[in-house]
């Protein structure tokens, strides 16, 4: 397969980052909407859920599945590959163990917790099973963005890489 050259690195870069900002300005402000909702009113608090539906299907999500769309091209047009380096193995696992806990408890908890506000009204905001949804929610988010941060230093630090060796001359990976 054809690989991509220094432009093309430059241009995939360019929407990694661009994907990851959506992700991640979606994960923070989905934390930050959530610290902010007192579910002392129920108006407030549905409205508030349906912003956190909105986000999480159209920004977080985009910027999710873009970046894993961006994750293949990397691998298979770049040298990077998907596992040639230590860290990029690292990325991927917390990328896929996120992206699980994305589906399966923010995203999970969060319809649950839509569903309950549309079919008991303000009855919901007493009910345990919201409250504890909500709260587990929250811990959720910010397990993904203390997961993302890790990734991004991860990136950045490329820590667990090869050292070139330098013999006489010659570079020895």
């Amino acid at each position: 397969m054809k690989k991509a050259g220094p432009a093309g690195l430059k241009w995939l870069k360019i929407v990694h980052i661009l994907l990851i900002s959506l992700f991640f300005g979606g994960i923070m402000s989905s934390l930050a909407l959530n610290y902010g909702l007192s579910l002392a009113v129920y108006t407030d608090t549905l409205s508030t859920y349906k912003h956190l539906v909105e986000i999480s299907d159209l920004i977080v999500r985009t910027g999710a599945i873009g970046t894993l769309l961006l994750a293949f091209i990397y691998g298979f047009f770049t040298n990077w590959g998907f596992f040639r380096h230590r860290w990029l193995a690292v990325k991927w696992i917390l990328f896929i163990l996120q992206t699980l806990n994305g589906i399966f408890i923010v995203d999970k908890l969060m319809m649950a917790n839509m569903a309950l506000l549309e079919s008991e009204g303000s009855a919901a905001l007493r009910n345990a099973v919201f409250i504890q949804n909500h709260s587990i929610r929250q811990y959720a988010v910010i397990i993904q963005i203390a997961i993302t941060i890790f990734i991004i230093i991860i990136s950045v630090w490329k820590p667990w890489k090869k050292k070139k060796l330098h013999k006489k001359g010659a570079v020895i990976n």
